[in-house]
């Protein structure tokens, strides 16, 4: 998702522009997870303003102090996230954590930023901690699904995530379908798993992730026309992975046209030489 800001010549730009130059963040149009993107909308104006007092509070008694509330610090700690300035990120969702203990959210952005840096264990931890305490939130049901999923716990994963899809009040669905349609392929269960992509897709035609599952269970399924299908959609609203092209080379391979196999497999060892999608192709080239 795209933060789109005000012209910065607007009042709104110049309030903007100073808020952010005293908490030193980057001006430029960045990405926000999705699993935050609505939590970031909500608190964009709060942030703004909160910081703005507290810098005139500063500047009129001269004395440094943090007043900063938890809220600004978890917003601060998911803007950094999105930039995968991993540490910087966890130090304020540590002092939004210090600032207010019971905040649900900051337990939730702790458990993801953890879950980047590979550390399982205290991801889980801040995950159980943000269930209990607001069980019904649909950003805890959906990450904390997928997260059980993706470590083999299938049941468990898939009956928050049916939470997560039966909540009228969820307006964004597709992220929950997606993360079930993958611990569906998981559980091997792959017509199951195509439909809740395909769900997904109904409510977001442009979910990329959604798209790009697609391309994959199409072309394993031996449907290469759909795959190639999907792939062009997954590129107007998304750059190439190796893994979409890894499936392209295959999917064009399949289809019989070598010359486009061969330009997605050249791409695949220029942009990602290091993936493992190009190792696999560089012993067949030798």
């Amino acid at each position: 998702m795209k933060i789109l800001m005000r012209p910065a010549g607007s009042w709104w730009g110049r309030l903007r522009i100073k808020a952010a130059d005293a908490l030193g963040i980057d001006q430029r149009v960045q990405s926000v997870p999705p699993e935050f993107a609505g939590m970031f909308k909500r608190f964009t104006i709060f942030l703004l303003s909160a910081v703005l007092i507290a810098c005139a509070s500063s500047a009129g008694n001269g004395v440094k102090n943090d007043n900063t509330s938890a809220d600004v610090y978890l917003q601060l700690g998911i803007r950094y996230l999105s930039l995968n300035k991993l540490e910087v990120a966890k130090e304020n969702l540590q002092q939004a954590l210090k600032k207010d203990p019971d905040n649900t959210q900051v337990h939730n952005a702790l458990a993801f930023l953890y879950e980047k840096i590979n550390d399982y264990d205290l991801a889980r931890d801040h995950y159980e901690i943000a269930l209990k305490q607001t069980p019904d939130d649909l950003g805890v049901q959906n990450n904390f699904g997928r997260f059980l999923c993706e470590r083999g716990e299938f049941e468990k994963g898939m009956a928050l995530l049916t939470l997560a899809i039966s909540t009228p009040l969820n307006d964004r669905q597709w992220l929950a379908l997606t993360n079930a349609g993958r611990c569906q392929s998981g559980m091997g269960q792959k017509q199951k798993a195509k439909a809740y992509f395909k769900r997904a897709l109904q409510l977001n035609d442009a979910y990329a992730p959604a798209l790009q599952e697609m391309q994959k269970i199409s072309y394993e399924s031996g449907e290469f026309w759909a795959a190639k299908g999907y792939l062009q959609r997954y590129l107007r609203v998304a750059a190439h992975t190796p893994e979409s092209l890894g499936l392209a080379v295959k999917t064009e391979r399949a289809l019989g046209n070598e010359e486009l196999a061969r330009g997605y497999q050249n791409l695949l060892l220029e942009k990602f030489p290091l993936s493992d999608e190009a190792k696999h192709l560089k012993p067949a080239l030798q």
